[in-house]
């Protein structure tokens, strides 16, 4: 049963879990005192099993705490998913939002809405999913609307290293009057 108990903490746990940590909750739980050798005789179990069931699960010590993940020999499948997942590109009214989003942040939803003219609610539900976006607050105007912010990933997804990568709009902006020169001539 402690095996069962400890692979329930591991798995749960979104960063490796350290010996002591595992300890604890035990004997909270069980309530009774538990060794860290019978936590690691248990963990040293549970290794055994994964590693004899021939999974693409493997149970490591890392970053002094115990963590599953993925066998090496599943490298070529997790990595297939990756090249898919980058493959899924994002709408025009996606990108826009977005770009609203870089230069005006934090923003709520009617001020996006109020530039791009029109309904956003769809668009913002899939950046928010994609985690493009990230929820910063509440404005503290009338019914404290939600307020939206770049999340960290959008560095990532994009490429960049900070906010002050993005084109400025100055740089972006050009000379209508040099346009027209040129087109005339």
């Amino acid at each position: 049963m402690i095996e069962q108990y400890i692979e329930a903490l591991i798995f749960a746990s979104d960063t490796s879990l350290r010996l002591e940590e595992i300890t604890i909750c035990l004997q909270v739980t069980l309530e009774r005192e538990v060794s860290n050798q019978e936590v690691l005789a248990a963990i040293d179990i549970i290794k055994e099993r994964y590693l004899n069931q021939n999974s693409a699960l493997e149970l490591v010590k890392i970053a002094n705490g115990y963590q599953f993940l993925t066998t090496a020999a599943m490298l070529p499948v997790i990595n297939q998913l990756h090249i898919q997942r980058s493959k899924k590109k994002l709408s025009q009214s996606a990108l826009e939002t977005l770009a609203i989003i870089a230069y005006q942040q934090p923003i709520t939803k009617l001020e996006i809405e109020q530039i791009r003219g029109v309904n956003c609610d769809y668009t913002i539900q899939k950046l928010l999913e994609k985690d493009l976006i990230s929820i910063a607050g509440k404005a503290e105007g009338p019914g404290r609307p939600i307020l939206y912010q770049l999340s960290a990933y959008f560095l990532d997804y994009f490429g960049i290293n900070s906010i002050a990568d993005l084109p400025q709009p100055k740089d972006l902006e050009q000379d209508v009057d040099s346009q027209i020169g040129e087109i005339a001539e």
